[in-house]
């Protein structure tokens, strides 16, 4: 499988793209103004204890108090979730015996100070989730602080490349004499045994550091921040399958450069500037599939479509056959449909980062071999899945249920807003998704010439809201880009989602 990663940063709202065969399989935003915590350690105070919950909440700083579930919490032998080491990653260790279950109350008090790791991010009315248990990230390795175990991820199944890893690293901790464990990350198939210690010792120089900060610092207080968008996705993906890596804005371009210049100066030629005409996620052809990604509907080719409904409890997906009728059989139509949604329904749950339970209702079938054969569609799909799933077969009403992981908010929430018209049932993008299309837009009128003006005409509540806020917005931009003025006009013609442009050159 071919990869190719889009990075575009020509507004603050910097947008990765993974490509997997020319098709969008992924998409990550990271916004200035609301950057995640996801991976993020802090020194926190518990605020309250609640036995009934076997949960604690947290002060660590961030506005909304965090939660702390009692599996969670205290010594890294407690841990149900080893297997969570890193939550951005899909490999993971062999875990523990589980211990006597411990009690919350038994392990922190109001006022006591922890150090923890964000695993998800807040969502919705719900705070940050932690975990004492801490986990290291680097490219190669995770590094487990106080917890000496030796573990190689669950994708490298090659079970003498497993051992040799797993030799190699064991050998490598206790040269270091760290006081942790390292598990090899999926990135770490195939290299050679010298090239971990680099990575080893950067990991267990940033708990060094961590440990002096936690130490001089009052609660609560950031001990360390996990890296942003662009070298996270860099770290995590840039395998030998990635063709090339193509950036837009020179910010993102220099982060790029030079992450991959650290990890592999050999790798540096892969790193290519866009320069055409239009933005990179323009000429790629990105733009409509982004747009598809916020839709409830997606079409297939076969003329069937899938519908798409978060809730609260969990995300409801419907298979339907729309206009394909087939050709010979009832169940080969229902076959082929089912077949082809269940691929595009993975590719849209990763694209749209959906997580916690997720039901597909698929198209009922007669046969127990068209059953095995979707499910067999589905299982393929998944394991191209960084982030962890667990599915059930179908059940007798043709239901098939998945459990993914969630470590941070949908592409939804991140892009959309609530529709105050449906009392919050649909939702807009936000006024600030907007700004940027608007400035994608200007970016693809190409050059401007100096005193040009620009207009763009939006319905009259979101020019309103870009009046009040556009401005320190646009400052952010004006450091990435010179975009000329512009300003925003009411106009009642147009939808919540639509503006118009209009450019006033000079005299």
């Amino acid at each position: 499988m071919r990869r190719d990663i889009l990075i575009e940063g020509i507004t603050p709202e910097i947008r990765v793209a993974v490509l997997e065969d020319d098709v969008l399989a992924e998409l990550h935003v990271e916004r200035s103004s609301a950057r995640g915590v996801a991976g993020n350690i802090y020194k926190g105070r518990v605020s309250n204890v609640l036995p009934g919950m076997q949960a604690a909440f947290v002060d660590i700083g961030v506005g909304r108090d965090a939660f702390l579930y009692v599996e969670d919490a205290g010594s890294r032998v407690d841990a149900e979730r080893l297997e969570d080491a890193d939550p951005a990653e899909e490999d993971t260790a062999a875990r523990p015996a589980p211990p006597a279950p411990a009690r919350i109350e038994d392990l922190v008090a109001p006022g006591q100070e922890v150090v923890v790791q964000v695993r998800k991010d807040p969502v919705a009315e719900k705070g940050a989730r932690l975990t004492s248990h801490l986990s290291l990230p680097g490219r190669l390795l995770v590094y487990l602080p106080g917890f000496p175990h030796i573990g190689v991820s669950r994708r490298i199944e090659d079970p003498s490349e497993r051992e040799r890893l797993k030799t190699a690293v064991a050998a490598l901790a206790r040269d270091m004499g760290a006081a942790g464990g390292f598990i090899v990350r999926t990135a770490g198939e195939g290299h050679d045994a010298s090239e971990f210690p680099a990575d080893a010792r950067y990991l267990v120089g940033a708990w060094e550091e961590i440990g002096r900060r936690a130490a001089s610092l009052p609660a609560p207080a950031l001990l360390h921040e996990e890296a942003g968008m662009v070298t996270k996705v860099l770290r995590d993906l840039l395998h030998r399958d990635v063709v090339q890596v193509v950036w837009e804005g020179e910010a993102v371009g220099r982060e790029a450069e030079a992450f991959v210049s650290t990890i592999g100066p050999d790798q540096v030629p892969r790193v290519l500037k866009h320069a055409g005409p239009r933005t990179l996620f323009e000429e790629r052809g990105l733009h409509r599939e982004i747009e598809r990604s916020l839709r409830p509907r997606v079409w297939l080719r076969s003329g069937g479509s899938i519908v798409i409904h978060p809730t609260e409890a969990l995300v409801a997906v419907d298979v339907n056959t729309g206009k394909y009728v087939g050709k010979t059989r009832l169940e080969e139509t229902i076959l082929r449909t089912n077949l082809e949604a269940a691929a595009e329904i993975v590719r849209q749950i990763r694209l749209r980062d959906l997580g916690g339970i997720i039901v597909i209702d698929f198209i009922d079938m007669a046969e127990q071999a068209s059953k095995d054969e979707v499910v067999r569609v589905l299982e393929a799909e998944l394991q191209k899945d960084r982030a962890k799933s667990r599915m059930l077969q179908i059940s007798e009403f043709g239901l098939v249920e998945i459990t993914r992981q969630r470590t941070r908010r949908s592409l939804e929430r991140v892009l959309c807003r609530p529709c105050h018209a449906c009392s919050g049932f649909g939702r807009l993008k936000s006024p600030e998704t907007l700004l940027w299309d608007i400035l994608r837009e200007i970016r693809n009128l190409g050059p401007i010439r100096e005193g040009g003006r620009v207009s763009a005409r939006l319905h009259p509540e979101v020019a309103a809201r870009l009046q009040e806020q556009g401005e320190g917005l646009m400052r952010d931009a004006r450091l990435l880009l010179s975009w000329p003025p512009l300003e925003f006009q009411a106009d009642p013609a147009l939808g919540p989602e639509q503006f118009a442009l209009t450019l006033q050159e000079p005299d």
